[in-house]
């Protein structure tokens, strides 16, 4: 054992003394193994912390060949372990940067470049890393925005989208075998779950070196090097199952070049059909050390296989980025004096090339998802995350709009997914081209009418954005724009009668007009669609509307005798009625008319429910109910306390 060597090794207040050092060999024998190591052992108070360096020497096995053609420098265990107590903990590294040796046995420790101090060095600095996050870091109690960012790159069909949907927990990103196109063109992101790890994880575009300037590839690529630029991680995808590809050394060069000073992790996906007794694992495992990047991890995205390992990778990765981040945020106790607005969940539907994606972009005011002047260039929904006068808005861009169609592929996967963000989102943002419509003097075709009638059959708020008109505006149709102005509400209200009071803006998303009117209006429709009315301004109303309303007599007068609201989102409200008749659609219709004019709450479907009051109950008048009065047949809810019915 080595004497005295002392140093630190610190991390902000922790100190931790490098006090004794060790060299020497172990084994030599004939047929054994002859290992040179280094122990750096390092002390704190009680705790003694210790850990080896070997550099293995190999011989050859018993069938005459050697155990690997690339024996040198191996750096193959290092142990850190509590001499205190009886378990270990060992961290083990990689093999790798072997170089050929023909006779191990004649080769000495200095010939093989094992550097006692520069293996001390090493061994220190792993230390150092250890022991300056002695605790794992809570990732659930971390904020959203001060997560680390991992962006999952590679060419196409290597499955970025596949491990996407298995890290957040749900089937989000589309996912469709088409080697020969591309699925997913924009940025996705998601809270990605790994064992206690938290992190926000991003899904791109394939990466092809044939993008010329200006096509669809090259934007799509442009995008992911804006958004690799700020993101502190990135997961560099291949495909097992298919080998190594030149893309896939087209794809490293591109990173190198895009991601100078960024954490680089390569995983070998569709790794599940490989075995380790065949040596087909081994065999992919040396072929990816060409790439450059380290160590690859082979998972399945599909069945699961290898996370585990990828969360040992990404561990130690994360959770120092994180204590960088924890030491340099201020921690503020204070208290919220306001309180937080409920969230809303918007989604931009309409037909292809009316301009949702470039509506989405002017809303953000950033360059979030693809755009350009070709039909159906979103694919998948994509969700943006902002705040709008201190409300969290979740806006989700859909694919166009299209009729049922019986070919299978990502096109039918995006109408089904376009249906599924309708039915999750609060108001529906209803995108039409202003240039069509004035060019066919029709404000909604089938597509938009089916879209503004499931969005009130559903219940949500609808707000229609006409897009374009500055097209409207430019030369000489200045009179146009004026007229599809006029008409287009008129139109809307004929063919929704449903819903009267839909709120119409008209906008110029390219040139970014009428930001604040959209989301104005929408923070309108959605306030009005999660809006409660108390009980008894409630029967007050109904008191006037039955009296200023001129009835044919006294016989046609609805026998509504109190009226309340149950539920809002939307406004749900029940009218208990004298009798077991029921109101005609007429009475309905009218004081959903009524209520809408009084309370301001055009634009949203409101929904009028009926029970009926037996006689027995209205004459009780306000008394508690008398068990002795029951007969056999017991009529349920027949209570006339007020409070009892609403309850």
């Amino acid at each position: 054992m080595g004497g005295v060597d002392p140093g630190t090794v610190g991390n902000g207040g922790r100190e931790w003394q490098v006090v004794t050092k060790g060299e020497g060999v172990n084994g030599g024998g004939e047929g054994s193994e002859r290992r040179r190591w280094t122990k750096v052992v390092v002390v704190k108070g009680e705790e003694e912390w210790e850990k080896k360096s070997f550099v293995l020497m190999m011989k050859k096995n018993d069938m005459g060949s050697f155990l690997s053609d690339r024996v040198a420098g191996i750096r193959e265990c290092a142990g850190l372990a509590k001499s205190s107590v009886s378990y270990s903990r060992f961290l083990c590294t990689s093999s790798a940067g072997y170089s050929s040796v023909a006779e191990v046995n004649t080769q000495s420790t200095k010939e093989l470049g094992f550097d006692s101090e520069s293996a001390k060095e090493t061994i220190t600095g792993d230390l150092k890393t250890k022991c300056s996050s002695p605790k794992s870091v809570d990732f659930t109690q971390i904020d959203k925005e001060l997560l680390p960012t991992v962006l999952i790159v590679g060419r196409p069909n290597v499955g970025k989208s596949a491990l996407f949907n298995r890290l957040i927990g749900r089937r989000d990103a589309l996912v469709y075998n088409t080697p020969a196109d591309h699925v997913t063109r924009d940025i996705r992101e998601g809270i990605a779950k790994l064992g206690h790890l938290r992190f926000r994880v991003l899904d791109s575009a394939g990466l092809e070196a044939a993008a010329t300037s200006g096509s669809i590839l090259g934007r799509t690529a442009n995008m992911t090097a804006n958004v690799l630029s700020r993101s502190q991680f990135a997961m560099f995808l291949v495909a097992a199952r298919d080998g190594l590809q030149p893309m896939d050394f087209q794809v490293g060069k591109w990173l190198r070049r895009h991601a100078p000073g960024i954490n680089i992790v390569l995983v070998m996906n569709k790794s599940e059909s490989l075995d380790e007794l065949d040596g087909s694992l081994a065999a992919c495992t040396g072929e990816a050390y060409d790439l450059g990047f380290g160590d690859p991890i082979p998972i399945s995205a599909e069945t699961g296989l290898g996370m585990a390992d990828l969360y040992t990778t990404l561990r130690p990765m994360l959770e120092s980025y994180m204590l960088q981040v924890l030491d340099a945020t201020p921690i503020s106790s204070s208290p919220e004096s306001e309180e937080s607005k409920s969230t809303l969940q918007l989604a931009l539907v309409g037909r292809p090339n009316v301009g949702k994606s470039t509506l989405l972009n002017t809303l953000l005011q950033e360059e979030r998802v693809l755009v350009g002047p070709e039909a159906g260039l979103t694919r998948d929904s994509i969700r943006a995350q902002f705040q709008y006068d201190g409300r969290t808005v979740y806006m989700v861009d859909t694919a166009g709009w299209l009729e049922r169609t019986k070919e299978k592929g990502p096109a039918s996967l995006s109408i089904m997914q376009t249906k599924k963000n309708l039915m999750r989102a609060h108001v529906i943002a209803l995108v039409l081209d202003g240039e069509e419509v004035a060019k066919t003097r029709k404000s909604l075709k089938h597509a938009e009418q089916v879209i503004a009638r499931q969005t009130v059959e559903e219940g949500r708020g609808l707000v229609v954005v006409v897009n374009k008109i500055d097209l409207l505006k430019a030369g000489q149709n200045s009179m146009l724009y004026e007229r599809v102005v006029k008409a287009v509400p008129e139109e809307i209200k004929k063919l929704i009668p449903q819903v009267t009071g839909i709120p119409v803006v008209f906008v110029s998303a390219l040139e970014g007009k009428g930001r604040i009117a959209v989301m104005s209006q929408i923070i309108e429709t959605y306030e009005k669609w999660c809006l409660r009315l108390p009980t008894a301004k409630l029967n007050r109303w109904l008191q006037k509307v039955m009296s200023r309303h001129s009835w044919k007599d006294q016989a046609s007068q609805p026998k509504v005798k109190y009226f309340t609201q149950v539920k809002a989102r939307p406004p749900t409200f029940v009218a208990f009625v004298k009798g077991k008749a029921e109101l005609p659609d007429t009475d309905i219709r009218f004081l959903i008319r009524s209520l809408k004019e009084d309370f301001d709450l055009g634009g949203i479907p409101v929904r009028i429910l009926q029970r009926p009051i037996s006689r027995k109950t209205e004459g009780r008048g306000s008394s508690a109910p008398n068990k002795k009065n029951h007969t056999r047949k017991v009529v349920p809810r027949v209570l006339s306390n007020k409070r009892s019915v609403v309850s």
